[in-house]
């Protein structure tokens, strides 16, 4: 039989925990991370100054800079929402939202069907 907690135990153990923004912050950048390799994929193959710009290596092609750039882009993010708020409690459910509505866009971006439509 267990013992039921005490609300001032509950209320400590919220008072100890941390603010949500950090996770909120990790979470919404990786839903922008994975959309931007899928934009960033698209230009790479269609536009022909960008296929040329993302060319990091000639024998991997514009991959490697698409890649790349997307790494950047999602510690940016991640550094921005990061700095915006760590010291804030940010409602998860909205963030993990949008994060998931990212990833599936990107995910479908990525399908050569809807892919070669652009």
């Amino acid at each position: 039989m267990s013992v039921p907690a005490s609300p001032i135990a509950s209320a400590e153990q919220a008072a100890a925990a941390p603010p949500s923004g950090a996770g909120a912050a990790a979470i919404l950048a990786a839903g922008i991370g994975a959309f931007s390799l899928a934009v960033f994929a698209i230009a790479g193959d269609k536009i022909a100054a960008l296929k040329s710009f993302f060319t990091f290596s000639r024998p991997t092609g514009p991959l490697s800079g698409v890649t790349t750039c997307t790494v950047a882009a999602w510690l940016i993010a991640w550094a921005a929402f990061h700095g915006l708020w760590r010291r804030r409690e940010i409602a998860i459910k909205p963030v993990a939202i949008a994060a998931v509505v990212l990833l599936v866009l990107s995910l479908l971006l990525t399908f050569p069907p809807i892919a070669d439509l652009f």
